[in-house]
């Protein structure tokens, strides 16, 4: 039977490692073996995935966050954005933007999407047919990465506790640029957070 593994390579998983003039040596009956020694991490995870500083790395496109083109282009010809998140210059100002303005995380705002007599992945649901009028939600979202934010910062947003939006757009800012082996230990701590947040 050939053994196929991934990381060692075809029939090497279980052959202890040969070193050059070194025989393996094997231990007398009734020898008194030591415990093996634990198995070695890859090492620690690399300074790029931001866990060593407050600065956060960027994953994905540095220019579009990685939105939905469609959903990008409404974000940017929108007068919200264009104009009065112009004028918001720092992150406080921004979260009181989010508590006064958001009230749901959707893409579109209700209603403003034409998706009638689109079928399939087009019919309203995907983010790939007509656009319609982009959410605060979103264009507050955007505004937050081009601020830059730092760590301490996302963890005020996900922490905060005057309005739930306000952690949701900072999960969602994680979501979008965090690289993905990172989520995990983003989010592990508030999988069975239970306070209410409407989408839509």
């Amino acid at each position: 039977m050939a053994n196929n593994c991934p990381v060692v390579g075809a029939g090497n998983c279980h052959q202890p490692p040969q070193h050059q003039g070194v025989q393996p040596q094997h231990p007398q009956a009734g020898a008194v073996l030591s415990p093996p020694l634990p198995l070695q991490s890859a090492g620690p995870k690399p300074a790029a995935s931001g866990k060593q500083g407050n600065v956060l790395p960027l994953w994905g496109n540095e220019k579009t966050m990685n939105l939905n083109p469609m959903i990008l282009t409404n974000i940017l010809s929108s007068p919200y954005f264009k104009v009065q998140l112009y004028e918001l210059k720092t992150y406080h100002e921004v979260v009181d933007e989010i508590f006064f303005k958001v009230t749901h995380v959707e893409p579109w705002e209700k209603g403003s999407r034409k998706t009638a007599g689109q079928t399939g992945m087009c019919g309203g649901v995907r983010g790939v047919g007509t656009g319609g009028i982009v959410s605060t939600a979103f264009c507050l979202l955007y505004k937050l990465f081009t601020l830059k934010l730092t760590r301490k910062q996302v963890m005020g947003l996900i922490t905060h506790t005057d309005s739930p939006y306000i952690r949701a757009l900072g999960f969602m800012y994680i979501r979008y640029t965090q690289p993905p082996t990172d989520l995990w230990d983003w989010f592990e701590s508030f999988l069975d957070d239970e306070e209410v947040c409407h989408q839509g």
